[in-house]
């Protein structure tokens, strides 16, 4: 259990003359100890070992682990399908109507795969003592999207507003008793996925998103305990329904520009992002990833609060030498600046 003061930390990291990288992977962790997707996905112990051959191997600022976003809403009682090698997801309607929403229960922490997250983040966070360990949960509104179907929900919000509401409470109530779970493992932060927030307006954002995420960042974030909002499917659209929020870091996707970004999130908060997973770690070769790298870390120089990040979790099946590059081209860099 590694005791940070996270305040302190950001703001060291702020402070730094050197930039700093913490891209969300763990998918070649789990090549690297020749494992399966669905192994490490339903494996506490497993998990954790690939999260460990990325801290051992990568000078990462932070530790992270798998982003999941079906973890919670199979504790809901959700159907999962388990590909070999690829992320899990929801394949059907858990509530369909108003009726079923309100009979919808609250599950308890014992539900699904909890357990199995728990055990990899508490391993983790007794393995990690020299910098900060992230876990990972969804967001109020990515989840209920999740229970209810993601296009059904956005008509929801505006067919019957009330029931919507209902479903995000308890959407809310059981992030934030999954999130206190999580602290009480010794992790030192959660990057919480939104996603599916960024389809909305920013009015929209702050209504049916901003406004629940605020509740469990005031219930769980503190001193040692940072709250990271991860919004991949904002274009720019609700950067400053993100900032609502008071999380003290904002992760953003490939689709917003991050020059753009920075300019509304607070200079006391760290915006993280925002490399494409798919078309640049994945698919590039090790010198369009290089390029990329340093093209983004220029264009962000002036930024203090900034951090170099992939835009989203890199999926399996990332070549390593790309990921090498991405910390050549951060390496190179910081040799310029000193």
């Amino acid at each position: 259990m590694s005791q940070i003061n996270m305040k302190s930390w950001i703001s060291q990291v702020i402070q730094s003359k050197e930039r700093m990288a913490i891209p969300i992977m763990t998918h070649p962790g789990i090549e690297l100890t020749g494992k399966s997707v669905y192994e490490a996905v339903t494996n506490g112990k497993i998990h954790f070992e690939a999260i460990k051959a990325l801290y051992d191997r990568y000078p990462s600022a932070a530790t992270t682990v798998i982003m999941d976003l079906t973890v919670e809403a199979e504790a809901f009682g959700a159907s999962i399908t388990f590909p070999e090698n690829e992320v899990p997801s929801v394949t059907c309607r858990l509530v369909t109507d108003y009726e079923s929403v309100k009979t919808l229960e609250i599950p308890d922490l014992g539900k699904g795969r909890i357990t199995e997250y728990l055990k990899a983040n508490e391993l983790t966070a007794e393995y990690v003592k020299d910098r900060p360990v992230f876990a990972g949960c969804i967001g109020p509104y990515s989840l209920a999207g999740r229970l209810y179907d993601m296009s059904e929900i956005m008509m929801l919000i505006y067919i019957n507003p009330e029931a919507a509401n209902t479903l995000l409470h308890k959407c809310t109530d059981f992030i934030i008793r999954y999130c206190m779970a999580l602290k009480a493992t010794g992790v030192n932060g959660v990057v919480m996925a939104e996603p599916a927030a960024g389809l909305l307006s920013n009015e929209d954002c702050l209504q049916y998103s901003s406004v629940f995420v605020k509740e469990i960042v005031e219930k769980v974030q503190d001193d040692h305990f940072t709250v990271v909002l991860h919004n991949c499917g904002n274009t720019g659209n609700c950067t400053q329904a993100m900032v609502y929020t008071g999380a003290a870091a904002y992760h953003f996707g490939n689709k917003i520009n991050m020059e753009e970004a920075l300019k509304e999130v607070p200079a006391d908060a760290l915006a993280m992002g925002n490399l494409d997973p798919v078309s640049l770690f994945k698919m590039s070769s090790p010198e369009e990833m290089k390029k990329a790298t340093l093209q983004l870390l220029e264009a962000t120089a002036a930024y203090p609060n900034f951090v170099l990040s992939s835009g989203c979790d890199i999926p399996p099946y990332t070549p390593l030498a790309n990921i090498n590059a991405f910390y050549t081209a951060l390496e190179e860099f910081n040799e310029t600046r000193n």
